[in-house]
């Protein structure tokens, strides 16, 4: 008996399944969409992982294991625990609302702004309404449930000569292959983004392989690709000369024009079609005008050093929930039989089918009466001792996914709130949950501030109104707190740190809403608030000039009194 392969990698959580084992061609079986040739075979671990990833998401792990070979986990329960687990933690991860904040721009307002305070408030203002017109919060959500579910997400922006903006798109991490120059680099220079069109009878097409590809290169205006002389001095760095561009190619391949070996990056160009624009331009390596890839990977966790893949937040408790599975399935076995006993007869007059002179099968039912002779004996097999072990080791494997998983007993809910003695108590219960969180937003940290620097980039090269030549400002996605916050205590102590001082007016305001405050706009609650302290100064010094002419008048009046009194 030969052993086993071995072996270590970014999915090795996932060697215990039968459809990982092979590592040469994991899921070959499983999963025959893999088996195209043109699928690179170095990413067939990733591609597989992802698949089974979403068998789980969709209660289908039992007919995964099944098509491995194992028919009775066809019978195995699944009632959502996964995805439960999935939605938890991407609930704690968005918090209650994302905003764009560019750098500097709360302080525009200020008595005396800080240089560029004012060019950054008009830029978060022009990033907000792009927001609101691309649905940011609709595909963040979108591209972070694919994230906490597989590891990774993919979102990719294009400008859109129609609506004079960036559009934004998520797509399926399954469909990204990038293709790195050096593992040392932060981004790689070449990405396909690639996925299989099935065949339409009806239309009379074939099935094909579809591959969108961007990839930086020297610029090639009228002449040689390599021609050194080339430059192109792009808006977001004005007095200096680039030889670099992007380069998109949109084509397709039927399936059956491909050979073994033409993997997608070796596709044959002579048999690509390639797609049309409207305007009628081919895309085939046609000039973006950019020199940056406008391609996005988010990663749910940091990679390990030389990796470049994220970890699904279900990586470390996949075989609990193959456990909680098969408990479940049990218990439900367990509680028929509680339910309606086995019932084991003693010297009962059976009765007899006349058809065939054998004795009919009892069934245990409401109302049954069964005649027993002078010794007869009715046992019932009492299972309910082991259907209550079951319960207490079904709540055992959620307490032990909870807190293996990091989103923590009190986080999914199932934390009895009697068992907790102080709210003190309860923040140290939500510690873990809190490291996770903070772990998985320092991960994105850098790929929004990367797609918003996209995204003004985007802006400068189609030349659109009021965005002007410079550097991109550094802008970030702000998340809400992920766990109720004691507004009370933090109203207090903003009121005492600013009445004394301590604090500005826009920390103080910046402070409520991080707690939760129904503030919209911080620049503008900070404006209204000044402008009602100037108002109601305004009517202080009204009423105190008011009140010192009616002295003034009272004074004159006694004074004149006294006098026609003397004369």
């Amino acid at each position: 008996m030969g052993l086993h392969q071995f072996v270590i990698d970014a999915w090795s959580w996932l060697n215990y399944k039968p459809v990982m084992a092979d590592a040469g061609r994991p899921g070959s079986r499983a999963f025959p969409e893999l088996a195209g040739t043109w699928v690179p075979p170095h990413e067939l671990r990733r591609l597989a992982a992802y698949k089974v990833l979403a068998s789980y998401d969709n209660n289908q792990a039992g007919q995964l294991t099944a098509a491995s070979g194992d028919a009775g986990a066809l019978e195995r329960r699944e009632l959502g625990d996964a995805a439960n687990l999935v939605d938890t933690a991407l609930g704690y991860l968005l918090g209650s609302e994302q905003k764009v904040a560019v750098e500097g721009a709360e302080q525009a307002d200020d008595e005396m702004p800080t240089p560029g305070a004012a060019e950054a408030a008009a830029v978060q203002k022009r990033l907000r309404a792009w927001a609101d017109k691309e649905l940011l919060t609709f595909r963040v959500q979108q591209a972070e449930r694919a994230a906490v579910l597989l590891g990774d997400s993919v979102m990719v922006l294009a400008w859109n000569p129609q609506k004079r903006r960036p559009t934004l798109r998520v797509y399926d991490p399954g469909f990204f292959f990038p293709q790195w120059d050096d593992e040392d680099d932060d981004f790689p220079s070449r990405v396909h983004l690639a996925w299989e069109l099935p065949a339409d009878d009806e239309a009379g097409m074939k099935a094909r392989v579809r591959r969108v590809t961007y990839e930086l290169g020297p610029i090639s205006e009228g002449g040689e690709e390599g021609d050194a002389a080339a430059g192109r001095e792009y808006p977001w760095e004005p007095g200096r000369a680039s030889n670099v561009t992007c380069y998109l190619t949109d084509a397709e391949w039927l399936l059956d024009d491909l050979k073994n070996g033409e993997t997608l990056d070796r596709l044959p160009i002579g048999k690509a079609a390639y797609r049309v624009r409207p305007d009628g331009t081919a895309l085939n390596r046609l000039d973006l005008m950019i020199d940056f890839v406008p391609v996005v990977h988010i990663a749910n966790t940091i990679p390990d050093g030389g990796e470049h893949w994220g970890r699904s937040v279900l990586a470390r408790v996949l075989q609990a929930l193959d456990e909680l599975a098969a408990t479940d399935s049990d218990s439900s076995a367990a509680s028929a039989t509680t339910g309606t006993p086995i019932i084991g007869l003693a010297g009962a007059r059976l009765p007899v089918d006349r058809a065939t002179g054998q004795p009919k099968e009892l069934q245990v039912k409401a109302g049954a009466v069964w005649q027993l002779g002078e010794t007869g004996r009715m046992d019932a097999l009492d299972t309910s001792p082991q259907l209550a072990e079951l319960r207490a080791r079904v709540d055992h494997l959620l307490e032990r996914i909870a807190s293996n998983s990091r989103v923590t007993a009190a986080g999914l809910g199932t934390l009895d709130a009697t068992e907790v003695p102080s709210g003190y108590a309860l923040k140290l219960a939500l510690g873990p949950l809190d490291a996770l969180i903070g772990m998985m937003r320092l991960a994105r940290e850098h790929k929004y501030r990367l797609l918003f620097k996209m995204v003004q980039r985007l802006y400068q090269a189609g030349r659109a109104e009021g965005w002007l030549a410079g550097e991109s400002l550094p802008t970030r996605l702000t998340w809400a707190p992920h766990t109720p916050t004691d507004r009370g205590a933090v109203l207090e102590e903003v009121v005492t740190a600013y009445g004394a001082g301590l604090l500005s007016l826009e920390t103080a305001v910046a402070m409520l809403v991080e707690a939760g405050y129904p503030i919209e706009d911080a620049s503008q609650e900070v404006e209204r608030i000044r402008a009602k302290a100037e108002q109601e100064a305004a009517m202080r010094v009204a009423e105190d000039a008011a009140r010192r002419g009616q002295d003034e008048d009272a004074e004159d009046a006694q004074l004149e009194t006294e006098t026609r009194a003397v004369a």
